[in-house]
Parts: structure tokens; sequence; C-alpha cells
């Protein structure tokens, strides 16, 4: 395979010192609240334009696999999404830390996004072609119901209060509503203030919906952060390797989730890891806790925000279409150095691509040890941190996280004022993922619902639009499926549980 005969030219000591140089920088810029990967990619494009187009594109490549790895740090250690593929990895991350297994979550989300994009990288190797035609059949109407299936996660995050999470989902859905309409351009809710007229800024939001209560806690709370157990320099190895493999079913389905998301257009990291988190959660057995400290969350969304990354690529490589900001970035500086993107690229730059891929390889397999050990030493550094150091230090970064994507002081000023909201209703047991959930899926439900509809109306078949393709009605039955089971599963191990007791009796 030709693939294989370009190995060696990743392997030189330039190739591999710039791998090494861009997982790094990846890794300390996406632990950086609100820096995301489209940050990170942007403020080192200059860099890579002053390389050669191989290297140039290998360094990008491992800044954007560090800085998706990255977003852990902080959505684990401090409750603080580094990026916004890492906003369910709060979910448990954060439980798991505050009970004393910090290292052990920042392991198995080490292992989980080295699997996640070995694998994201293979399927772009072998399935290029073929999956860049399958996301050419994703149309409105698809996305809508992807959308849709993508909020259906707010059941699995409320568990126990059903009825506040939709509240708070359909709160975060009022919100995306805010500012220029994605499909007739008209002002909406912003009652004459220009820092509303681009809505609700997602960066700024995700911090202040999921951080800003934090930090008021650790304000609030006369303890420790974190808790330190005895092997707190350990990176428990082993002990991630198997609650991994205790678990490998949610690693290959979250793997595939992602790998599929990866390719559609618009899609990106956070959509595969609410996906991911949400089968996880409906898949989980009783005694698991999901959104409680439950290692498979953390596995779920580590492994398909990392899977993201390589099948992300396809549709920009093979077609041109930047699935995800990120892309853009990398398709951007591709043009810039002279390679023409389209079907044809395989041939005529079949040497910077196949070893473009290379060294993302190589890069994916160096993220273990490099993960490990800045896993290691920054848990052991938060831990022993002091409050009087550390509640500074966080406000800082909350700060110049919501400031930094946009140079915007009302970004600020949005993220204040949503996390007293979310401070606020918390009290009254309301919970703030569904709200993030609701403005980062609500464009997206939006466009795809209006330009479905309008096409719907052109062919006099609006139902057949909707609920006429193959992949509408694979989306409706998961859709369905993810609404329908929980309550039943419930109602039938509850039943078997009665019945076992009767019979014991």
């Amino acid at each position: 395979m030709e693939f294989l005969a370009y190995a060696g030219n990743a392997l030189t000591p330039l190739a591999m010192a710039i791998a090494v140089a861009g997982l790094v920088i990846g890794i300390l810029l996406g632990a950086l609240p609100g820096l995301s990967s489209t940050f990170s990619l942007a403020v080192m494009l200059p860099v890579s334009i002053s390389m050669d187009p191989v290297t140039g594109l290998i360094f990008l490549g491992t800044v954007y696999m560090g800085s998706t790895y990255g977003g852990s740090f902080a959505a684990i250690l401090i409750n603080t999404p580094g990026t916004p593929q890492s906003i369910t990895t709060t979910f448990d991350g954060f439980p798991m830390a505050k009970r004393g297994d910090g290292g052990l979550a920042l392991s198995i989300a080490c292992l989980s996004s080295v699997f996640g994009g070995l694998i994201g990288i293979i399927i772009f190797v072998w399935m290029a072609p073929p999956l860049a035609r399958f996301a050419l059949l994703f149309g409105p109407a698809e996305y809508f119901w992807l959308a849709l299936f993508g909020l259906t996660i707010i059941a699995s995050l409320s568990e126990g209060n059903l009825i506040k999470g939709l509240m708070s989902g359909f709160l975060g859905l009022g919100l995306s509503q805010i500012g220029i309409s994605v499909v007739s351009g008209d002002a909406r809710f912003t009652y004459e203030s220009t820092a509303l007229i681009g809505g609700i800024p997602i960066i700024p939001a995700t911090i202040g919906l999921l951080c800003l209560p934090v930090a008021v806690d650790l304000i609030a709370d006369a303890g420790h952060h974190l808790t330190a157990p005895l092997n707190a320099r350990s990176t428990q190895f082993v002990a991630a390797i198997r609650a991994i493999w205790a678990r490998k079913l949610n690693l290959v389905r979250s793997t595939i989730i992602g790998s599929v998301i990866g390719i559609i257009p618009a899609a990106g990291g956070a959509i595969a890891s609410l996906v991911a988190y949400a089968e996880a959660a409906r898949a989980a057995k009783p005694e698991d806790r999901f959104g409680d400290g439950d290692p498979g969350g953390v596995i779920a969304s580590e492994t398909a925000n990392n899977a993201t990354v390589g099948t992300g690529l396809i549709p920009t490589f093979v077609l041109g279409i930047p699935g995800t900001p990120p892309d853009a970035v990398i398709l951007g500086a591709m043009l810039l150095h002279g390679v023409r993107i389209g079907p044809k690229l395989f041939t005529e730059h079949s040497d910077v691509v196949y070893t473009f891929l290379w060294g993302m390889t190589f890069a994916t397999v160096l993220m273990l040890p490099i993960g490990l050990l800045a896993g290691r030493y920054i848990y052991f550094a938060v831990v022993k941190m002091p409050k009087t150091f550390l509640v500074p230090m966080v406000a800082l970064m909350l700060v110049i996280g919501a400031f930094a994507i946009q140079n915007n002081y009302h970004d600020i000023v949005i993220m204040l004022a949503l996390g007293v909201l979310a401070w606020s209703i918390g009290r009254f047991g309301f919970p703030a993922a569904p709200i993030v959930l609701g403005i980062l899926l609500g464009p997206i439900a939006e466009q795809g619902y209006a330009q479905a509809m309008i096409i719907g109306k052109a062919k006099d078949n609006v139902l057949g639009i909707f609920f006429g393709r193959p992949i509408s009605l694979i989306l409706i039955a998961c859709i369905v499926a993810a609404i329908a089971l929980p309550p039943l599963l419930k109602r039938f191990s509850s039943n078997r549980y009665r019945i076992q007791s009767h019979a014991a009796e």
C-alpha cells in the first residue's frame, strides 16, 4: 500500500521534534479554559507557514490532537472545560477528582484519547473516499434530526428529575435564538444591544454556566478543593487500563460514534462527545453512577472527541469542505502551502498527505507517555495548591478564557450573567449542563429545520423531506429508542428485583 511507503518521512528527527513540540503546545493551550482547538490552531498558523508543507501540517495536526486532549485537564481538575469538546468530560471527571481519583481520571482520559485518535486516523486512511460520499448524504433534515438526537442527552443528565432537566434544556434552546437568525438574517431578542447581535457565544456561555458556580463554591467551601490520595504522584496506569477494559464495549461504541459524526460537516467533537456520553449513560448498568464520578463518562467523552480529529479531516481533504472550524484552519494552511484540495489530492500530493497522516499517527502514540506524565505532575500541583492561590488563578483563567476568542469585554459580561443564572437556579435543582447543550445544538436544529421546510415546500413534499429519507428514519428511530427505552428498562429492572425479593422470602 502506498501509505506504508511514507512512514520513513515522518520518522526523521525534524518531523518527530515538530510533532512533539506541537503536541506539548496543544496540550498546554487546550488545558486553558476557553482556548479552543480553533484558537490554538489559529495562533500557531503563522508558525506553520514558515515551515515546509509536510512539517507545517504535522505541526498543526499535532497541535489539534494535543489541544483536544488537553481540554480534559481543566475539565477534570477544576470543572472547567478547556475546549467545547471537553464539556461532557466534566460530568464525571470532576466528581472523580473530588473523591480523590483525579489521577485515575486523567490517565483514563489519556488512554481513551490515544485509542480514539488512532482509530480515527486508521479510518481516514482506509475509508476516506466512501466516507466522504456518506457525508454528502446528510441534508438539512438529517442535521435537524441529528441535533434532536444530541438533545436527548438531557434525559441522561437529569436522572431523577427529568422535568427540571428538560426545562433547563428548553432554556438553552431559547438562549440560542438570541441574535441574528441563521436563516432569515433578522435580529431577535437583542433589545437594541450590539453585544447580543452575534448571539450567545458558546465559549463564554460554557465557562459561565459550568465553571463560575464552581469558582463560587470554591470560595464558599472551607475545605480543600480536591482530596489528595496516597498515590497522588502516581499515574495509576494499571488501574486506568483495568477500568477501560471493564468498559471496553463503551470504548468501542464511543469510537464508532465519534468516527461517524466526525465526517459530518459542522458536527465536530462537541456533538460527538455529547452523543457518545448519552449512549454510554443509557447503556449503563443500574449500579453505574453516570454524572457522579463514573469512569465510563470520561471514556465516552474523550474517546469520541479524539476520534473526530482523524475522520473530521475526510471531508476537508477529499471534498474541500471543512467539517469544523479547526479543519478550516488546516485547510487554509494547505492552500497557503500550495496544496490542491480535492479528489486528486491523494495522487498529486500523496507525499504530503500520507507523511502528514504518519506524523499524526506517531504523535498520537507519543501522546500516551507525554499525557500521562503531564497529568501526573499537573494533578499533584493542583491538589497541593492552596485555595488562596487557586481561586484567584481560576477566576483569572475564566475571565481570560471568555475574553480571548473575540477580544470583546461583552463576552465577559455574558459569562458573568450566565454564571449567576446557573448558580441561582442550581440552588433549586436545575442543572446547567442541558442549558449548554441547548445553546450548542439550537442553531444546528433551527437551520436544519428551516432549510428542510423551504425545500419541502418547494417540492410540495414536506413530510417526505423529514420522514422519507433512510438516514432520517434511522435517526428518528434512535431518538424514540433513546426516550422510551430508559424508563422501560428501569421498570423492567424494578419488577425483576421485586420478583427476586419475593422469591427469596
